[in-house]
């Protein structure tokens, strides 16, 4: 089942295009790394999806009843707020069902249990992060949009993460996630889009852009040759 769809889409910033004519498709519980290098349009094509900007040209589709849950790499939560807070007032900004049982849930699935009555401004960069995405996936999204998701976590934190969003994933939620590590990328995808300049490289399995690279090696080795190739 199809959860989420782009046909062509662009997004130009006055003479510069950021991102051109870039479609894919990506099915109910499928991972998904967007990669590429500084200025690919990672981040600008996590928006575009978002709902958070406009396109200037192209489409995305949501399965019919189905929700996006966006996490940017900006935390977008409140400091004077306790983590239980900030769950709360971002449960019924979602209009979330059972508020209590959704937050409780959610602080026992992301290891936040023992942080819920602390304020959000006293935490780690690592934690407020946690929160940030716990945020992003209180009502259960039928797609989940993370920029750079591990970025600011220990490998412990990291670990966590990817278990949970892992089980996201295997309940049937769709996982879009950029980052610039290919190892993360390798290590939890089943595809990949490979970006450059705003250009659309390569989008399939992963195993299939470790073949796409003329040497043998991981992924990150193919990834780094199949861009001098093309020459990025």
């Amino acid at each position: 089942m199809t959860a989420l769809s782009a046909r062509s889409l662009s997004k130009r910033f006055g003479e510069r295009v950021a991102l051109s004519e870039v479609s894919f498709e990506l099915e109910a519980g499928e991972v998904l790394a967007v990669i590429g290098p500084n200025g690919a349009g990672k981040t600008t094509l996590l928006t575009l999806l978002a709902g958070a900007a406009e396109p200037s040209g192209g489409s995305v589709a949501l399965a019919e009843g189905g929700r996006i849950g966006w996490v940017p790499q900006q935390t977008a939560v409140y400091s004077k707020l306790s983590v239980a807070e900030n769950l709360r007032l971002f449960a019924r900004l979602e209009r979330v069902g059972d508020v209590d049982a959704a937050v409780a849930a959610m602080l026992e699935q992301t290891g936040l249990v023992d942080r819920a009555a602390e304020q959000l401004g006293r935490l780690s960069g690592g934690n407020r992060q946690r929160v940030n995405i716990a945020v992003g996936l209180l009502a259960r999204p039928a797609v989940a949009l993370l920029d750079e998701p591990s970025a600011s976590l220990d490998p412990r934190q990291r670990e966590r993460l990817w278990s949970f969003i892992g089980a996201q994933a295997q309940a049937g939620t769709g996982i879009v996630f950029a980052t610039h590590d290919i190892a993360e990328a390798e290590r939890h995808a089943g595809s990949v889009l490979v970006l450059a300049d705003g250009e659309l490289l390569y989008s399939g399995p992963t195993e299939g852009l470790r073949q796409a690279g003329p040497g043998e090696g991981d992924l990150e080795t193919a990834f780094v040759e199949f861009l001098r190739e093309r020459g990025h």
